[in-house]
């Protein structure tokens, strides 16, 4: 698997994001387009996960205190369950430690939170919060 890293909103590994986002989030769980992409876009650092050229999955790292955000994790659909999520996941890890962070947060999806425990990822005491309509717990992780 290979990874592309950009901070340029014009590049094509930012448009191939985009267009994950595009089907996981807003066709297949109806997230209104309009939530999809928001202000935090330029300051973020966008991933995605490539495998013969073609785009699998996609995450971004927004730098947050002494670590960073991890937000928009999506993998389309056909490639679920076959380690992509894992992959990019542990893909900003090492490029978070790598710049100098000692900790990931994110808002995992209910459903989720078991896939994130087993890349070491911990449920913080903040209460369930919804985020687009769909449930979410906070989750952190050491580095």
């Amino acid at each position: 698997m290979e990874f592309n890293v950009t901070t340029d909103m014009t590049s094509q590994t930012y448009r191939e994001a985009l267009a994950i986002r595009q089907t996981v989030f807003v066709e297949e769980q109806h997230v209104p387009a309009t939530l999809e992409v928001d202000a935090d876009e330029p300051k973020a650092i966008h991933f995605v996960a490539f495998e013969n050229g073609l785009a699998l999955g996609t995450a971004r790292l927004i730098p947050e205190g002494t670590g960073y955000h991890v937000q928009r994790v999506a993998v389309l659909r056909a490639y679920r369950h076959h380690g992509v999520g894992k992959a990019l996941l542990e893909q900003l890890a090492t490029y978070a430690a790598a710049h100098g962070a000692t900790e990931l947060h994110l808002g995992a999806q209910v459903q989720a939170v078991g896939f994130y425990k087993t890349l070491g990822y911990q449920l913080t005491a903040r209460p369930e919060f919804l985020d687009a309509g769909i449930r979410h717990r906070e989750m952190q992780r050491r580095l």
